[in-house]
């Protein structure tokens, strides 16, 4: 978590910036159209040409594991595959927050904050 205080210039105001939790980042940048619980049911669904697809299903559809590097491929905009929405924005075009280091098998690779917790939040309702 981080906070910050921004002073005035005479004296007394401050903003403490909120820390960012998964599900708020998920409803502020994905549930107009995965719905909000990711089911693909959201207000913009209708009116797009290719269905949003069941975002709670994406482990299912890959043999029972939680595909994270490709989920975060896609968030940020470097998957485009063949089956891919053009509807889908590309976050990672945008400011994703602070960069973290996340390490796995004694590497470390930047990651920007707001990409790890939507990535840790569909992780999290996977049925």
């Amino acid at each position: 978590m981080r906070y910050f205080v921004i002073l005035a210039a005479l004296g007394l105001a401050a903003c403490v910036e909120e820390p960012v939790d998964g599900r708020s980042a998920y409803q502020e940048s994905c549930a107009g159209c995965h719905g909000d619980n990711g089911t693909g049911d959201g207000a913009a669904a209708g009116g797009l040409a290719t269905a949003p697809p069941d975002l709670t299903k994406i482990a299912a559809r890959n043999g029972g594991t939680f595909p994270r590097d490709q989920v975060m491929s896609t968030i940020d905009g470097l998957d485009r595959g063949a089956h891919f929405s053009p509807a889908m924005p590309e976050f990672g075009a945008g400011d994703m927050g602070d960069t973290i280091i996340v390490e796995n098998d004694g590497l470390g690779t930047p990651v920007p904050e707001r990409l790890l917790i939507l990535t840790d939040y569909l992780e999290s309702i996977q049925k």
